[in-house]
């Protein structure tokens, strides 16, 4: 056992001076990879000494233990302005991250599956006022949670109407999603495993018997309906969800490494995850020897033992494929002579629909969540423009970000988008976890000189 312990530690310290050795060493031809932006064309709206701060800051995090690995892109006016990556994607063979490494995205799979459905809405599949009972009639008899106890008991009252399809895209519907909670929704979802679910339609019918939190537009809750979506996806198309975006947004975009699952002859290039042990603490790569603290079921990501293709959280991505994506929004929905929605349709996701008093609780990676900066749109958050002086953010930028610290933005006032790729899940609170997107945030708006 000591022998085991010595030599794991000794793989361990030669990791961390790998790491360190990566973070500090400046990569001259990072720009090689992104072919679609123009790297070599002036910047003249960023100071580029603050810009060289910025990339310093970011491989910072990688050299203070904070993360193994990490890789950030800031594009202006179509160019890249800024590129730093840092550690590795593969702590046992000391592989470096890598332009082409290949991330977890989570829950940053929600903007893609929300571009997905606005598609259907342009071709008049759906209106923003149809009940999603019309696509998901098993949801017809949803009841709602009147009041509950501390003892698990509760007690239902009928829908006083059908939740929309507007509502189901801004997460204001009333369904619960299982990752947070103990009202008896949340509870239930845990219980049958709803995320966990091998396809689609076990997840349609799991849901079907869970009453809904909340009366249908009355407060804003992080739900499971973005993979409701998905399902509606494949009932509107015919197609599996996979298939419908591969078709139709991820070859016509060049997204050539995003899918729900990593092909065996790229599984190299798929970064390690990492994650304090819940009892150590001691930040580890996964899957942790212990089976019970593998809460997030298969990380490899291999066709094989893929399950259910959730719209909410089950792609992989690298930062290529998601810089076509977010150059797409900001362009108005067209790339490289590509038109895959309307200026009106990105509007329409990107405007906050919220009422007064409804709250974003959980802000994808983003710390001030439930603050009054925060508003949602279709399948992204919103930060109001009327807060800009607090959030530093341009006048409605939208973003969201994923489960493993993956994060993004869109600045269409300044017409810019950042990325930021990490694979680490963070400590539980009440410990205190590096701000990426914060620190990000901070550094790109202070480099604009204009």
């Amino acid at each position: 056992m000591k022998h085991i312990k010595l030599t794991l530690n000794l793989v361990l310290t030669i990791a961390v001076f790998a790491i360190s050795s990566i973070a500090c060493s400046k990569d001259t031809t990072h720009f090689a990879s992104f072919p679609d932006f123009d790297s070599k064309s002036p910047k003249p709206d960023f100071n580029p000494e603050k810009l060289a701060a910025l990339e310093d800051r970011m491989r910072k995090f990688v050299v203070d233990g904070d993360t193994m690995g990490i890789a950030t892109l800031l594009v202006h006016d179509g160019k890249v302005a800024s590129y730093a990556q840092a550690g590795v994607r593969d702590i046992v063979k000391g592989k470096p991250i890598t332009q082409d490494t290949i991330y977890r995205i989570y829950s940053m799979s929600k903007p893609i599956t929300g571009v997905a459905m606005m598609m259907l809405y342009e071709q008049g599949e759906f209106s923003l006022d149809d009940p999603v009972s019309k696509f998901i009639p098993e949801f017809e008899g949803l009841e709602v949670v009147k009041s509950y106890e501390k003892d698990g008991s509760f007690d239902l009252e009928p829908l006083e109407r059908q939740p929309t399809m507007r509502e189901l895209m801004s997460h204001n519907a009333g369904f619960a999603y299982g990752i947070s909670g103990m009202d008896p929704s949340n509870v239930e979802f845990r219980k049958q495993g709803v995320l966990g679910s091998p396809d689609l339609q076990t997840l349609i019918d799991k849901v079907a018997t869970i009453p809904l939190i909340h009366q249908p537009g009355t407060d804003w809750e992080y739900s499971i309906s973005v993979d409701i979506q998905g399902a509606i996806i494949e009932r509107i198309t015919g197609m599996t969800l996979g298939e419908y975006l591969d078709k139709k947004l991820f070859t016509p975009l060049g997204m050539s490494d995003t899918a729900f699952y990593v092909a065996a002859d790229k599984a190299d290039r798929l970064a390690d995850m990492f994650a304090y042990h819940p009892v150590t603490q001691n930040f580890q790569r996964m899957p942790f020897s212990e089976p019970d603290y593998n809460l997030l079921g298969d990380i490899s990501y291999s066709k094989e033992t893929r399950g259910m293709e959730s719209g909410g959280g089950g792609l992989v991505s690298t930062m290529a494929d998601y810089a076509r994506f977010c150059q797409m929004l900001i362009n108005g929905g067209e790339f490289n002579g590509t038109r895959i929605l309307s200026e009106k349709s990105i509007k329409l996701m990107s405007t906050n629909v919220l009422t007064e008093g409804q709250k974003v609780n959980i802000a994808g990676n983003l710390t001030e969540s439930g603050s009054d900066r925060l508003g949602f749109g279709l399948n992204f958050g919103i930060i109001l423009g009327a807060e800009f002086s607090k959030s530093n953010y341009g006048d409605g930028n939208y973003f969201w970000g994923g489960a493993a610290g993956t994060w993004f933005w869109v600045d269409p006032a300044n017409d810019l988008f950042f990325i930021g790729m990490i694979q680490r899940f963070p400590k539980s609170p009440p410990s205190v976890n590096p701000d990426f997107r914060g620190v990000s945030q901070k550094f790109v708006y202070d480099s604009l000189a204009n």
